[in-house]
């Protein structure tokens, strides 16, 4: 081997560094993830320029500013990112090839061109032609939005000195590369430092900046979880690319909450904005349907009513079949074991299907009820009134615990039209009396139970 030249083993899930390959990280706990690159050992001892060091301040003495932000005239990115995009901030943006990041990301230049700000969209993977292709479909753009084919960081430095934008977006991390890497692009190592030269750049110029990540089931390419340390704010693309609707989801930001999500819908003309969530996942819910209950889940600061779906009939076979789609499946083997032992229902020779309609993933405590509801409603071939929206926590004991926002959950349902809510006994101090709707409050899943069978 090369003198100056050494081999280190990375993990293609979470970046775990190790000098010997292993069959399982330590790290996130995978098997079969750890690759060999080679990594070059930099002398720099006798060259490092002398600089003076960072002196410690006291708290007092730092000055504060109101961070400034750019809208991007999109509302639900808007309220994702905390109110806008924060100036020098750096974002990776995750999700399945074909989800559609790239063309949110295209709109949102569009827009923050249209409105006078300097774009520089950096493509490695695709042509100008394919660009502008897809530009057509969304719209027109002005003068102000440059783009730019390269994949060499060093070249990508140069021209944000040279041209200085409000916004870059790289599409994608994985097609970058570091001359001082010798690893190939899409490597950990080329993904990492790569990162960190973008790091440098959003934090020393200004420029926000938007990183693409590909994210792979097998985990056979470095992907974003390697670089959510590293940037100030993670959104996930959700959703099958084969349905309508995109869910954007924050799992990390510095600069506001991680519980909101953006519900986008995927068009000809790019991805449209899903004004009421609520609305749209409710689209097409049977009438008169045994098995089927609304129930409602915060996302951040908004209420979702989601429609729950179970199907029980009876098993074939000795063992039961437990399927859960859009939920968590354990939780739902705990929720029928309650129902069975606190609400007397022999469900162990019956096969359950639990589903949240429309492909949605909800894992508050709060659907807790609608999906024991549901089971119940299935079970007993009860129809539960169109109407009628179910939230709370169920405790293992078959008490219904409190959820929290209990207010803004009755305020979402009374503006759909739903005229009764089952509740937790123990919000009713919590709420206020609304005219138009009817609250039923319930301290155990018997008198949940009953409330669907003795007709609401």
């Amino acid at each position: 081997m090369a003198k100056g030249k050494k081999t280190v083993f990375f993990c293609q899930n979470c970046g775990y560094e190790s000098v010997k390959w292993m069959g399982q990280c330590p790290g996130c706990q995978e098997w079969n993830t750890f690759v060999e690159e080679s990594v070059s050992e930099q002398k720099t001892v006798g060259n490092r320029r002398q600089r003076e060091p960072s002196r410690p301040v006291s708290l007092s003495d730092i000055q504060m500013e109101r961070e400034e932000r750019m809208m991007t005239g999109t509302e639900e990115l808007d309220r994702v990112l905390g109110g806008g995009i924060v100036v020098g901030s750096l974002v990776l943006v995750g999700g399945d090839p074909g989800i559609g990041k790239s063309t949110l990301l295209l709109q949102v230049c569009r827009q923050l061109a249209l409105a006078g700000k300097k774009v520089l969209y950096i493509s490695g993977e695709e042509s100008l032609r394919q660009i502008k292709l897809r530009a057509q479909r969304i719209g027109t753009f002005n003068d102000n939005l440059l783009l730019l084919c390269e994949t060499n960081l060093t070249d990508i430095r140069k021209t944000a000195e040279q041209q200085k934008p409000d916004m870059m977006v790289i599409d994608s991390i994985q097609t970058m590369y570091n001359e001082e890497v010798s690893s190939a692009p899409g490597s950990v190592s080329q993904v990492r430092e790569s990162t960190g030269i973008l790091l440098q750049i959003a934090k020393g110029m200004g420029i926000s900046i938007f990183i693409v990540g590909h994210v792979t089931k097998d985990g056979s390419v470095a992907g974003p979880r390697v670089l959510e340390h590293m940037v100030d704010t993670v959104l996930y693309f959700e959703g099958d690319r084969h349905a309508s609707y995109r869910i954007l989801r924050s799992v990390k930001n510095r600069f506001g909450s991680t519980n909101e999500i953006g519900v986008f819908e995927m068009r000809n003309e790019g991805l449209a904005e899903v004004k009421n969530p609520s609305e749209f996942m409710l689209n097409g819910k049977p009438e008169g349907a045994s098995g089927s209950i609304v129930a409602c889940s915060m996302e951040g600061t908004r209420p979702i009513l989601i429609e729950v779906q179970a199907l029980v009939c009876r098993s074939n076979f000795g063992i039961p079949r437990r399927t859960a789609a859009g939920t968590d499946f354990n939780r739902v083997n705990l929720l029928m074991a309650v129902l069975e032992k606190r609400g007397r229902m022999n469900l162990s020779e019956y096969d359950a299907y639990v589903n949240i309609a429309g492909g949605i993933k909800m894992t508050e405590p709060a659907i807790d009820l609608g999906i024991l509801l549901a089971i119940a409603s299935s079970c007993k071939d009860i129809v539960i009134p169109d109407k009628v929206v179910a939230f709370g926590e169920v405790g293992l004991s078959g008490e219904v615990r409190a959820v929290s926002m209990a207010q803004q959950r009755v305020k979402e349902a009374q503006k759909l039209g739903f005229e009764t809510v089952i509740l937790p006994k123990v919000c009713e101090s919590a709420i206020e009396p609304a005219d138009g709707i009817r609250l039923i409050y319930v301290s155990t899943i018997k008198e949940a139970v009953n409330a669907i069978q003795t007709g609401i």
